[in-house]
């Protein structure tokens, strides 16, 4: 039988990480919130019948974030969506939702992607869920957000023209 080595029998130089290198990065969310809603359904009575006619629905989403101190920092889901029926606006509903999100041990040059992506898709279901009620609400089907790809919408508006890291600058959002 093969004898199992004890800590007792390993090699004096193998050398420990430093605290630096075990130091794991952490994300925390401290708390959500809505920032700001509306809804607009300018058809009132009439809205039903629009809703009969299939009118076609756009949804947009884009992310922000800023420092609010040295861990801290705000995470913004911008949410708007739009039906119309040929020319005319069935409905709107614009959602501005946050999150006050702490990171520690985390790179500088990883900051950025990690609120803009990571924190992004963490408030997401709580911002696809308001929507969804708000626009029930208002007397219409809810409008259920699709998944979003938060990688590829980093790179979409955040990486344009090889841009200066987005929250360097105290700002994320959308150009």
């Amino acid at each position: 039988m093969a004898e199992i080595p004890t800590p007792e029998d390993a090699p004096e130089d193998i050398v420990e990480e430093s605290d630096e290198e075990a130091l794991t990065p952490e994300i925390g969310i401290e708390n959500q919130y809505i920032k700001d809603l509306s809804f607009e359904n300018p058809l009132g009575p009439n809205a039903q019948s629009a809703v009969e006619h299939n009118p076609s629905v756009s949804v947009e989403v884009s992310t922000s974030a800023r420092p609010l101190d040295d861990t801290r920092y705000e995470v913004a889901l911008l949410v708007r969506g739009e039906a119309k029926l040929e020319d005319s606006t069935v409905f709107i509903i614009e959602l501005t939702y946050g999150a006050s999100i702490t990171l520690n041990n985390v790179p500088d040059d990883a900051i950025a992607p990690i609120l803009l992506i990571e924190g992004a898709r963490l408030i997401f279901p709580f911002a696809r869920n308001i929507v969804a009620e708000v626009t029930r609400d208002g007397g219409f089907p809810p409008l259920f957000i699709n998944p979003i790809d938060f990688v590829q919408l980093y790179r979409e508006q955040h990486l344009k023209d090889d841009a200066a890291e987005p929250v360097a600058n105290g700002d994320a959002s959308e150009d």
